[in-house]
């Protein structure tokens, strides 16, 4: 029996506020544990819980797609560790709109449809209004560099996350191994024993149960019931999340023009995820 419309689509936002609010708590930890050392918290801990919930070994035994989940789990790290350094310089709403061109290119070249330049265009003009803060000033390079090396990890996850889903939860849980393995060590290089002081550890949790854990269950249950199109359009909502986020937890504010152009990805997102026709299957690798 499908459960009531409005459930799955609750759950769904629920996982997108869960997830732009473990962000702005990331952030708040860099002045102690820096970036590194906030993603080695956030993805050490998921893993550690996903593999104690799923036991991936069992998927390993039944030889997956090896390069697929290698490649999902590389992406993952990378896209939280330079998504992270992109917090350093630049607000959280204003990276994570660069960061969501990622999945919206892989959905336009998969849809191949003329209306695509429309979105193409909505979001080339939300990226140009994203320096307009409200003194004019401009974003800092460095934060715009990270987050667009972001959105092209972000492009391959979902490339090799479609490899992989085949697994299930056993292929997220050894994805997120795969990324824990490499930004683990470059946390603990960056913050040593300040990653197990109890305040740091408290909010690594904190990001950690918000950012993955929360949200995974959340999403498996949307996506459960909810049109993958509907899900997408959903999902667009992210930069928008992402600033509430950012003004409650880091008091972090957006110009009007900045606003329009996070509105203006947004749209982008939306309407590629509901117009969206896949190509056909000559078209596929």
């Amino acid at each position: 029996m499908n459960p009531p419309t409005h459930l799955p689509i609750m759950a769904a936002f629920a996982a997108l506020i869960s997830v732009q609010t473990g962000a702005a708590f990331a952030k708040s930890l860099f002045p102690l544990v820096g970036a590194e050392g906030v993603a080695a918290l956030r993805l050490g801990l998921s893993a550690l819980w996903l593999s104690l919930w799923f036991r991936p070994w069992r998927l390993w035994r039944a030889r997956p797609d090896w390069l697929a989940l290698l490649g999902y789990g590389i992406m993952l790290g990378l896209m939280n560790l330079l998504i992270y350094r992109a917090f350093m310089y630049i607000h959280v709403s204003l990276a994570v709109s660069i960061e969501v061109i990622g999945p919206l290119a892989v959905a336009l070249l998969n849809s191949r449809q003329r209306r695509d330049v429309l979105w193409v265009g909505l979001a080339l003009l939300g990226l140009a209004l994203l320096p307009f803060g409200q003194l004019g000033s401009g974003l800092d390079v460095r934060g715009v560099a990270y987050a667009l090396a972001a959105a092209l990890c972000w492009a391959l996850y979902v490339v090799f996350g479609a490899r992989a889903a085949s697994g299930g939860g056993q292929a997220v849980a050894t994805g997120m191994l795969v990324a824990a393995l490499f930004a683990v060590p470059l946390g603990v290089a960056q913050s040593g024993a300040q990653l197990l002081t109890p305040y740091a550890l408290a909010i690594g949790l904190v990001v950690a149960v918000l950012s993955s854990m929360l949200p995974f269950l959340l999403d498996m249950y949307a996506m459960r019931w909810l049109p993958a199109r509907v899900f997408g359009v959903l999902l667009s909502a992210s930069p928008a999340m992402s600033a509430l986020a950012g003004w409650w937890v880091l008091g972090e504010t957006l110009g009007p023009l900045q606003i329009l152009g996070v509105s203006a990805i947004m749209l982008a997102c939306a309407g590629s995820a509901l117009f969206a026709r896949p190509a056909s299957t000559g078209d596929q690798s």
